[in-house]
């Protein structure tokens, strides 16, 4: 059964544009490459999610999904999150539309 609000359209449905997730691929030698604009990956070294907002430099700078103050980090620091993660950035990114 799908759950649906008020305005009958179907959650799954609306949270699946709130932030995409690429997966980082490896290259030939095995090493991950940097994530593009707007894949949502976590840091290892804080734990945060963020989404990916452009590379300066050898870094790739994120932010947190309901915005904010970007950060930077190494590429190597950079990981695809988890589904608990994912789900958990798309809800606080929904809950801000509605106020919560």
């Amino acid at each position: 059964m799908c759950s649906r609000t008020a305005t009958g359209r179907p959650v799954a449905g609306r949270l699946a544009g709130v932030v995409t997730m690429t997966a980082l691929t490896p290259d030939a030698d095995g090493h991950n490459v940097s994530p593009d604009a707007g894949a949502l990956v976590v840091d290892r070294r804080s734990g945060k999610v963020g989404v990916v907002m452009g590379h300066v430099g050898p870094y790739v700078q994120l932010r947190p999904p309901r915005g904010g103050r970007e950060w930077d980090v190494p590429p190597e620091d950079v990981r695809t999150p988890t589904p608990t993660e994912e789900l958990s950035a798309k809800v606080a990114v929904a809950n801000q539309r509605w106020g919560r």
